[in-house]
């Protein structure tokens, strides 16, 4: 996926982790969202570092820009 990204089946289910763990990608994420900062994290996490992080921002980032179209709004009236 990238240098601090990886998907694999094999591990956590095929979750996004930060590359050479099993540390999910949304894990981080969420934390950072109830408050934990990147050195408190860091601090918990010794493998990541702030470049994995801001990685991994940048992935979760990436989902969120992708265009969804709901299914009901492909619904043709007869």
């Amino acid at each position: 996926m990238s240098e601090y990204i990886s998907i694999d089946p094999q591990v956590s289910h095929g979750q996004a982790c930060f590359a050479g763990t099993r540390i999910p990608v949304y894990q981080i994420v969420r934390m950072l969202g109830s408050g934990d900062t990147i050195d408190d994290l860091i601090l918990e996490y010794p493998s990541l570092t702030r470049a994995s992080i801001s990685a991994g921002l940048d992935y979760v980032a990436s989902l969120a820009e992708e265009q969804v179209t709901p299914l009901d709004s492909l619904a043709v009236s007869a």
